[in-house]
């Protein structure tokens, strides 16, 4: 189990109180589940005519997920936006990491393919919405490093957009941690397309009116089901920024310059939003 990021206690998550507050999480999370449910549905013959055609790309099912994420912050209140270009040809994205919800905001604002610890697999709720994302799960051992690399260079071949967080666990939301460089040393593989650039991207999240700022970070030893609960039961919610970052080239950069000038671009929306302990 890789170690989670702490500094101060977590908030508790509010649960709901009253009637009012259980008939938000019914009239936000029903919606929520059948909107996932019929995605799931539709993306298993969907994924298995796309193989037929396009192989291992997957130019289909990558916007479905996406219109999919978009439909379940519908449901939920979450407001979001997105700024900036997407990436042009090959490469990867690298983005900071603050809660679950990132599965969904990242997501609606770009088809990506997320790069996981082999962890999450097995969380409940989450490793559903992982698996219909195509996540990618690693194993942090270096014995697997080779062999991951070679998987994240055949992935990349294919044209998927490959997701990463380098922080490698969740924050509060208000900061960035430091960048783990090993984690970039997968794209400098030699059989890699020419002209790779890696894309930062960063989730700033905006907690509702009169919250704590953390409202969204979900991370140490954070219960999932309460903090879903606060999401949904929320009178009000305040709204995600995603900001598509210009792409480095990855050519003439090793992974240490890499990971410090992907760093710097992300932490450059956090500067002066930690929260004091």
């Amino acid at each position: 189990m890789s170690p989670t990021w702490r500094d101060a206690e977590p908030p508790v998550p509010a649960p709901p109180r009253g009637l009012r507050d259980g008939l938000r999480v019914i009239r936000r999370g029903v919606p929520a589940v059948l909107v996932l449910m019929l995605g799931v549905l539709l993306i298993l013959p969907l994924r298995g005519i796309e193989r037929l055609v396009h192989g291992r790309r997957r130019p289909w099912t990558g916007p479905h997920v996406q219109i999919v994420c978009r439909l379940v912050l519908a449901c939920i209140g979450l407001r979001w936006r997105r700024e900036g270009t997407p990436l042009r040809g090959p490469g990867a994205v690298v983005a900071n990491h603050s809660s679950w919800l990132d599965i969904l905001t990242l997501n609606a604002a770009l088809p990506v393919f997320f790069v996981s610890k082999a962890e999450v697999a097995r969380w409940p709720g989450i490793n559903i919405l992982t698996r219909v994302t195509d996540t990618h799960f690693v194993t942090r051992d270096p014995k697997l490093a080779r062999a991951q690399a070679l998987e994240f260079a055949e992935r990349i071949r294919a044209g998927h957009r490959l997701l990463f967080f380098p922080e490698g666990t969740s924050s509060d939301g208000r900061r960035v941690l430091p960048f783990k460089p090993t984690l970039f040393q997968g794209f400098l593989a030699d059989d890699l397309p020419a002209g790779l650039a890696i894309q930062p991207v960063s989730a700033t999240y905006h907690a509702p009116p009169g919250r704590d700022p953390r409202f969204y970070g979900w991370w140490a030893d954070m219960d999932l089901g309460p903090h879903l609960l606060s999401i949904l039961a929320a009178r009000r919610h305040g709204h995600v920024t995603v900001r598509l970052h210009p792409p480095i080239p990855v050519a003439g950069n090793d992974r240490k310059t890499l990971s410090a000038a992907c760093y710097s671009a992300i932490e450059a929306d956090f500067r002066g939003l930690a929260t004091p302990a």
